[in-house]
């Protein structure tokens, strides 16, 4: 991807960038580990400031990156990106192979750039990227595997996100995909604006 497209996003609109429900790819490193899934389950809660949440199963090794860390980041993928997201949401990154676990990353040729703030590595090509700080809420996260967590920063790719809204005409490979099951994604569609009808008093 060209960098030049990566824009920062205002704190406050960051939130818009996961409001149309598209699956993310979550990320998270510690101690010179790193890994990588897919989720379909996350969401914005909060614009000032930005929080998210997202659903980390238990035997991921990303959760356990993240719990160690307390940091993560949720980041949007495309179309043109959707045979990766099922590869690295179908596959384990917490599998010895001569003592050591699987890096996602290497395996599947992913290019990566540094956070601004965090230490979880960024997927190149996603359309947008967040990077967030753990509220540890250890009740939440071991009873619904449901984990909090501030956006420290956040960027988007100008073609297709800006002035807070998504604009996905002429950028067909650029749209977000949504998972339904199985391997099975719709895109985001057309936008529309709702008409302004009269307030019930």
């Amino acid at each position: 991807m060209n960098t030049s497209y990566r824009r920062p996003v205002e704190a406050e609109k960051a939130y818009r960038l996961l409001n149309h429900g598209p699956t993310v790819l979550v990320s998270a490193a510690y101690a010179g580990q790193r890994n990588i899934m897919a989720a379909a389950w996350a969401m914005p809660l909060d614009f000032k400031p930005g929080k998210v949440a997202v659903v980390l199963d238990k035997s991921t090794w990303t959760r356990t990156l993240v719990e160690a860390s307390g940091h993560f980041a949720l980041q949007v993928p495309t179309v043109a990106q959707a045979h990766m997201v099922e590869a690295v949401g179908s596959s384990a990154g917490k599998v010895l192979i001569d003592e050591e676990n699987i890096d996602k990353f290497a395996a599947y040729g992913l290019s990566v750039f540094p956070g601004q703030v965090t230490d979880a590595p960024l997927i190149e090509g996603c359309v947008a990227w967040l990077e967030c700080r753990l509220y540890p809420e250890p009740h939440i996260q071991e009873t619904y595997d449901l984990f909090l967590g501030e956006i420290l920063f956040a960027q988007a790719d100008e073609r297709v996100f800006s002035n807070g809204r998504w604009h996905f005409d002429g950028h067909d490979q650029l749209r977000t995909i949504h998972h339904v099951a199985g391997g099975h994604f719709i895109t985001a569609g057309p936008a529309i604006d709702a008409l302004a009808m009269p307030r019930v008093r």
